[in-house]
């Protein structure tokens, strides 16, 4: 992903409330069957990392991201936002170019 992609989905991110949260009990097949319903319904999420949660927020970010085939646009401070296209063929995917 180039910057300017970052940027753009950065800009996007700003507006959205987070759809979920990790706490203390890690990331779990539940949470990352709804993360993955949330991405192939919007394609860009944002997810709040609780202070309870194991492990620095920027590493719980990537591996979220990468058990969701997504990718991690962003951490900031306690909050990660995850990007990923969406197979849905009837949808108004985001525009990177």
């Amino acid at each position: 992903m180039t910057s300017k992609q970052r940027s753009k989905l950065k800009s996007i991110a700003a507006n959205l409330d987070p759809v979920g949260q990790v706490g203390k009990e890690g990331i779990g097949e539940n949470m990352l069957k709804s993360f993955s319903d949330c991405l192939e319904a919007r394609e860009l999420i944002k997810v709040h990392i609780l202070e309870n949660a194991d492990g620095d927020p920027k590493l719980i970010g990537r591996e979220l991201a990468e058990r969701l085939n997504a990718e991690c646009v962003i951490v900031i401070g306690r909050k990660a936002v995850i990007y990923r296209r969406s197979s849905r063929k009837d949808f108004n995917h985001i525009q990177l170019d």
